[in-house]
């Protein structure tokens, strides 16, 4: 392996470091300060070749258990500061081109700024929050961090001050050391409202006040205003798969606080604004339909008699407060003094706004009518709605199968539906969906989990009702692998009268088929195909415009290994494209990324981009889950930056004209078919066909302590079962990660890049072809970060040493040989060689990560061998805490 050459510490990092280093020095001892630093310096030089490998061992030998607890934290806190001291740099660098300059691009190919917009106007781009439990962190130690965030940003502006007359300095030692001085580890795990409660904090605090201004900068760069197209997601309360937790209550709850914040919200906008416009009738002539707005208020206030704008919206407020009260079942914190009546629909609420916009405008109030805060509530409401975040439904194919089984017998149709052919199947589904007759029956013997698929539907229902069809439009099906599983679900939806036969049929809802595993990949396009060819069906798409479908990155990935998962992936896009074109549909993809690289992590920006020509089309919904959002989404200047970087990614990749000719991506994609096959063989040879891998794995790795951290409310595992099958994507790749092996992110290239005899042929591809670079320059990310020194610890904790030599041997030697064939095809001396900045990232991070390994290796030993210290579980919790953080999208 390459010497890493030296590395300068950015001035951010030197100050915060420092910062930090007074903080742990004053509040856990000048012992403690100097142990750390010593292992600190240790670990540089030795990653400078300063020093030779023992150096460090020293400094780690000395630390008692509680010096280690706090060792351990110190290194966090540095890896926390780092990624903060990067993360502005990143933001000031602006690697990603905005939606601006995606514009000017698209003019120079001869797409015009009214070509956009028309597209804008069919168009959909979502961010979808998860709960997926890959963030370590408590919402605490994110908070005290953004604080420092936005302390740094006043000093840059050359200010000594916070508003309040603090200096900026103290204020940056105080939250450090309340950093220091909070528990990193939640005591307690998760529950689905407290997931609920996180990501509406992100939603109020980051989506509500941002998307308006967003929306006006894009008006500006078009020229136009675009539609609505902007859009926000969650699966929190409504993804069920897998999680037991989820229910008809927690779906109630996600979208009562939803609509709880999103109206909180607007009625404040209406506050000020009622203070705001507080034009006299006296100074300014008043449009009739403003009047009537002031006339039906309710507001007789002899002061206001001559403030007609205040007065109708003092109505707004009150039919706003009510329509609270009804939806949340409580009145608004800051109550109206009007009795008035709810507003039936959002569109309402917007149709009074826009009145007294167009008022304002004709009157010579342009400037009142279309910015400031009219402007952007009326964006807001267009938005947002009633329900702030559309929520999605989801959960397994076979959970369907068994629910909709048990009502075909309990309603005498079929007494063994699961025992029919795919055929049958489909017949008998289409023959009940054509019934008006529901298959509930009042006196069946429902098991518990039809009972709670029949209520959480029911609830759906409810929630149409209640806060209307924006709130839930998809129930997306995981492990969809035949037409019958997306039937299945409307026989569910038409249990609440959410699926109406007719001519055409009614489903306010859309069933979304997930591909998940390289088979049922592979199968995708004959699926659809099939499923289009329903009449019913068939209808019911063409009356809607679009069909959306999942790809999962995760579970894929976890099947067949990195390169073949991407490239499935990539294949099975570009071929559901003319299967919904013969459709007369628009293809609407959701990508189930993750954050690590193993789970489909990396730039959003490339990664849209890199899309198959055709397969974008303007739609797009994209899964934000764990760490993700809180780097992506912690603040208003990273939420701006990689909202711009999504729209104008998703603007290039549905008009910019395609880079490669169809004659180098026919040659690429066969190449691409043989590198696959071979990366697929080497993959399962490995993770499924070796005899003892499972044992391995769970040995080597901490997956078991994983498990053990409060970091969410799903279990690790779909089934009680140690099958690397039944485990779930996320502890897979996390487990790997902390091993510091990576292997979801590189395993199997190695042999194919080494026994692919073209390697002209292969460079050609990683310079021209946006999707092998894509794919290439993601791995060798991984790669840096993989260390296999470290990881030959790991495996020492496997008891059979013979089999943890046999499969810990043919992991070095493929990483090896990836290592090496990467190289080799791109150029470089070394791995990072061509993006520098990363380099240098990564590299100064290694020296602070490889003391927290060997730490957790000695505190994991300890805790097999039967050691029953708190400390020590603690210990294990809060190196995997500090791992995480600092090697960052690792989950």
């Amino acid at each position: 392996m390459n010497t890493a050459p030296p590395i300068s510490q950015n001035a951010d990092i030197r100050f915060l470091g420092k910062l930090l280093g007074d903080v742990i020095r004053a509040y856990g001892g000048d012992t403690l300060f100097q142990r750390t630093e010593y292992i600190r310096a240790a670990s540089v030089d030795r990653h400078r070749g300063v020093a030779g490998s023992e150096a460090i061992d020293p400094g780690l030998g000395a630390l008692t258990l509680d010096e280690t607890l706090d060792f351990v934290r110190g290194f966090m806190l540095f890896s926390m500061l780092a990624n903060l001291a990067e993360d502005r740099q990143e933001l000031l660098a602006d690697n990603d081109i905005d939606v601006a300059a995606a514009l000017d691009r698209l003019e120079e190919h001869g797409v015009s700024r009214d070509a956009v917009r028309a597209m804008l106007d069919e168009a959909l781009m979502v961010p979808v929050l998860t709960a997926h439990p890959t963030e370590v962190r408590r919402k605490s130690m994110i908070d005290h961090r953004n604080r420092i965030a936005e302390l740094m940003r006043m000093r840059d502006a050359g200010r000594t001050e916070t508003p309040e007359g603090d200096n900026i300095e103290d204020s940056l030692v105080r939250q450090i050391a309340l950093l220091w001085q909070t528990r990193p580890l939640r005591r307690e795990r998760l529950f689905v409202a407290d997931e609920v409660e996180n990501a509406l904090s992100y939603l109020r605090e980051i989506f509500l006040p941002l998307l308006p201004g967003l929306y006006n900068r894009w008006e500006e760069a078009l020229g136009g205003r675009p539609a609505s197209f902007f859009r926000l997601g969650s699966w929190i309360g409504g993804d069920r798969d897998g999680n037991p937790y989820v229910t008809a209550d927690t779906l109630e709850l996600s979208l009562r606080r939803s609509a709880e914040t999103v109206l909180v919200s607007y009625l404040d906008a209406l506050h000020a604004l009622g203070a705001e416009l507080s034009i006299s009738s006296d100074l300014s002539t008043v449009d009739p339909a403003v009047l009537a707005l002031a006339d039906a208020s309710g507001d007789d206030a002899p002061s206001r008699q001559d403030e007609p704008y205040r007065r109708a919206i003092a109505g707004l407020y009150a039919r706003l407060a009510a329509t609270h009260e009804t939806l949340v079942g409580s009145p608004p914190p800051r109550r109206s003094s009007i009795s008035a009546e709810p507003y039936g629909t959002p569109q309402e609420f917007q149709d009074d706004l826009r009145t007294i916009a167009r008022v304002l405008a004709d009157s010579g109030g342009e400037t009142l009518a279309s910015s400031g805060a009219l402007g952007r509530l009326i964006r807001a409401v267009r938005t947002f709605g009633f329900h702030l975040a559309t929520l999605d439904m989801r959960q397994n194919s076979a959970v369907h199968s068994r629910v909709v089984a048990e009502l075909l017998r309990e309603a005498g149709v079929e007494t063994d539906y699961e025992a029919l052919d795919e055929e049958a199947r489909i017949a008998l589904l289409r023959r009940e969906l054509a019934s008006p007759r529901p298959l509930t029956v009042a006196k069946g013997g429902y098991s518990d989990e039809t009972r709670g698929e029949l209520a959480i539907v029911q609830a759906a229902a409810d929630a149409h009702r209640r806060y209307g069809s924006g709130c839930i439009a998809n129930y997306i099906v995981s492990m969809t692998e035949t037409v019958s599983d997306l039937l299945e679900v409307h026989i569910l939806l038409k249990e609440a009268g959410l699926y109406r036969a007719g001519d055409p049929p009614e489903a306010p809802i859309m069933a979304v088929p997930l591909f998940e595993t390289i088979g049922d990949l592979d199968h995708a396009p004959d699926i659809m195909r099939a499923y289009f060819a329903l009449p019913e069906i068939g209808a019911l798409v063409s009356a809607r415009g679009h069909q959306e479908v999942m790809i999962g990155y995760s579970d894929s990935n976890k099947d067949g290994g990195y390169l073949t998962s991407g490239w499935v992936l990539s294949r099975a896009s570009e071929a559901l494209a003319p299967v919904f074109e013969e459709a007369g549909a628009t293809m609407q993809l959701f990508h189930g990324r993750g954050g690590s690289v193993g789970r489909g992590g990396g730039s959003a920006f490339e990664a849209i981009r890199g899309q198959p020509a055709g397969t974008v089309n303007g739609r797009i919904r994209i899964t934000e889950q764990g760490e993700v959002i809180a780097a992506k989404y912690g603040t208003h200047e990273a939420a701006r930056a990689n909202i711009d970087s999504m729209v104008s990614a998703s603007l290039l990749a549905t008009l910019e004209p395609e880079r490669v000719s169809p004659a180098d991506r026919a040659r690429f994609s066969a190449a691409m078919d043989d590198l696959s096959a071979r990366a697929f063989a080497a993959y399962r040879a490995l993770v499924y066909e070796s005899e003892g891998f499972t044992q391995f794995f769970r040995q080597m790795t901490p997956i078991s302590e994983i498990a053990t951290l409060k970091i969410g409310s799903r279990p690790a595992s779909r089934k009680t079962s140690d099958a690397i099958e039944d485990l779930r994507a996320i502890p897979w790749v996390f487990s790997w990660s902390q091993a510091r092996v990576m292997l979801p992110g590189w395993y199997g290239v190695g042999q194919a890049l080494t026994t692919f005899e073209d390697k002209g042929l292969l460079r050609e591809m990683a310079e021209t072809w946006p999707f092998l670079k894509m794919t290439l320059g993601n791995m060798e990310m991984v790669l840096a970060k993989s260390d296999m020194g470290i990881a030959e610890n790991y495996a020492e904790l496997v008891d059979d040493r013979a089999l943890a030599d046999r499969l810990f041997g043919d992991i070095r030697d493929s990483w090896q040989a990836t290592h090496d064939g990467l190289l080799e095809i791109t150029g470089q001396p070394r791995l990072l060689d061509e993006t520098p900045k990363l380099d240098t990232s990564i590299r100064l991070r290694l020296p602070y990560i490889e003391p927290l390994n060997l730490l957790q290796i000695e505190l994991l030993k300890r805790h097999r061998a039967g050691e029953s210290d708190p400390r020590i579980a603690e210990g294990i919790q809060l190196s995997i805490n500090a791992i995480a953080t600092a090697l960052r999208n690792s989950g």
